[in-house]
């Protein structure tokens, strides 16, 4: 798919979910910048065009650093992707860990959205 068409996509589904939801906030996490600059651009146009998706909604946005996002969940910023599910599984009362790490992944930055105090949240 052509990148301009992927990022269309992601806009209006999330715009759809917004629209669909009425969520009063969005989270998500901060960019990691790994070996890969390629990934992380696409990653940063993905994330762009979320954050423009819930600006034209009006809905705040928030964002979280990867270790924070895991010290809130896990208790400690370096933990792995197998406990990041087994403790969003155990924080949400699931009967099994959410099926992948983005998933995972997903739930926590809700779950340490949900846990910030009232000031972090308005600053994100």
């Amino acid at each position: 798919m052509r990148p301009e068409l992927r990022l269309k996509t992601i806009h209006d589904t999330v715009a759809d979910l917004i629209d669909r939801w009425a969520p009063h906030a969005v989270a998500i996490e901060e960019s990691f910048v790994g070996a890969d600059a390629r990934t992380a651009l696409s990653v940063g146009q993905a994330r762009g065009a979320v954050l423009v998706a819930a600006a034209n909604a009006g809905v705040a946005c928030a964002e979280y650093a990867p270790a924070h996002v895991k010290g809130a969940v896990c208790g400690y910023g370096r933990a792995e992707k197998a406990q990041v599910q087994r403790m969003v599984q155990a924080i949400l009362r699931l009967e099994t860990p959410p099926a992948s790490s983005h998933a995972a992944d997903a739930l926590a930055v809700a779950i340490c959205h949900a846990m910030a105090p009232p000031l972090l949240q308005a600053v994100g």
